[in-house]
């Protein structure tokens, strides 16, 4: 019996309610619940990163309030300058990879500022884990208010990481919306993985049935520039119109491989 008043710890394996959750709606808000039970984590962000360079942010939990914002600049183009993608590509492979811990000046100027100063966030940790063509990449984020994070709360999730890193990769693997979907045929499958990730996200919303307008409004780029990406993915695929476009992917999903 523990003396009174002392607060119990969570045991390391101690995470069914975020296995439980794995393909329901309420999944992200378990999963924080989880991992502020475990080591009082502010926010959880996940991405999905392919080996063709595209990055998309699947989930965005808890105390940060531009975190939607932060999700988004980071799948469009930070992603390439985190200083943790070596060992994320590096490492890729079925076992459960743990970050280093988190040092800032181990990133650039501007990262800095956007990711760390303008949120607030004074610490993280972080897990993934490769799934096929897809690493699951699952950030654990402390903000000022929280300060860092103890020996004893990174012990924890060093526990529980590969737990939560397989839990989240199940449930994204069996919650995929259509464009995420595309996203991995795009991502894994030639001719479409050819494409640059720009072009990608531009015949995507082509296939999921956006006006050019509509795609460069969500793209928030010209409707000149969509154009062209448009016209260069064409050229890159062999193809002239947007039946060719849908031909190639029937092709692709009607194959042995599918969408797994």
């Amino acid at each position: 019996m523990r003396p009174h008043g002392m607060a119990s710890t969570p045991a390391a394996g101690d995470i069914a309610p975020a296995v439980l959750a794995i393909g329901r709606s309420d999944f992200p808000k378990v999963l924080i619940d989880t991992l502020r039970r475990h080591a009082d984590v502010g926010h959880c962000m996940v991405f999905a990163l392919s080996r063709a360079g595209a990055a998309t942010c699947l989930l965005d939990a808890g105390n940060i309030p531009i975190g939607g914002d932060l999700g988004a600049a980071y799948a469009g183009q930070f992603h390439e300058s985190d200083p943790n993608r070596d060992a994320l590509f590096e490492g890729e492979g079925p076992a459960p990879i743990m970050l280093p811990s988190f040092a800032p000046r181990m990133y650039g100027a501007r990262y800095r500022k956007i990711f760390f100063h303008d949120s607030g966030i004074v610490d993280k940790c972080a897990t993934a884990i490769w799934t096929g063509d897809t690493c699951f990449y699952v950030n654990f984020y402390r903000i000022t208010a929280q300060g860092r994070f103890s020996a004893a709360q990174r012990e924890r999730l060093q526990a529980i990481a590969p737990a939560i890193g397989a839990s989240v990769a199940r449930h994204f693997q069996q919650t995929a919306t259509p464009d995420q979907n595309l996203a991995t045929l795009f991502a894994t499958r030639a001719p479409l993985s050819t494409l640059t990730p720009r072009e990608q996200e531009v015949c995507r919303r082509i296939l999921l049935g956006f006006s050019s307008e509509a795609i460069s409004q969500g793209l928030g780029i010209s409707l000149h520039s969509t154009l062209t990406y448009r016209k260069r993915a064409y050229q890159r695929l062999g193809i002239s119109s947007q039946n060719e476009l849908f031909s190639i992917v029937l092709g692709l999903l009607a194959g042995p491989h599918g969408l797994n």
